[in-house]
């Protein structure tokens, strides 16, 4: 559950201030006016804004670094559909769906979970959430900050932070242990 779990939140979070090194992933949680919790995780990435646009807002860039399949379709280029399971389908029960809601090419994706993988936990509360990815040149690397907003302030929507917290984490690492080490071996790791 973890692994998929952890790649919902990529295919997942607005600017914090302050440098982060590569390498570390900053993590900041703030409770808004409504009670609803944003949390955002930033990292420094070695490549460029348009290296990292496209392995946030491609299929081909998502297999890259977040998981073994994914899809868009032509007939929805704001769906992107993936899965952990190399065997997966499209629209299969173990699939997860996001929506592209505003693109601003090597700048910003912001998204929205529309569809879990069956038996996902707190699904009513996670689907309230949305999330921005903002890219940024920092010198020679590019800041990656992952904004998620509107984590509802109750049992499911606690649960929820507390697993992404680190969760989304793990996934920024993996974007940036994407252009150091290369794509990820997917028949290897999920030998593990």
């Amino acid at each position: 559950m973890r692994a998929w779990a952890t790649g919902l939140a990529a295919a997942l979070l607005l600017a914090v201030p302050g440098a982060a090194l590569a390498g570390e992933v900053r993590v900041t949680r703030q409770v808004e006016a409504d009670a609803t919790t944003t949390m955002v995780h930033e990292i420094l990435v070695d490549a460029t804004p348009a290296e990292v646009w496209t392995a946030i807002s491609t299929a081909e860039g998502w297999m890259t670094w977040a998981v073994p399949v994914a899809w868009m379709t032509k007939d929805d280029p704001d769906l992107i559909e993936a899965a952990y399971d190399p065997a997966s389908k499209p629209g299969g029960a173990d699939t997860i769906q996001q929506r592209f809601g505003e693109r601003i090419p090597g700048r910003r994706l912001g998204f929205r979970t529309v569809k879990a993988p069956a038996g996902f936990p707190h699904w009513d509360a996670y689907q309230k959430v949305t999330s921005v990815f903002e890219i940024e040149p920092a010198g020679r690397q590019t800041r990656v900050r992952l904004t998620s907003r509107g984590y509802p302030d109750s049992e499911g929507g606690r649960a929820l932070v507390a697993f992404f917290e680190s969760g989304n984490g793990e996934t920024l690492e993996n974007l940036r242990a994407r252009f150091v080490t290369g794509p990820v071996d997917w028949n290897a790791k999920l030998r593990r």
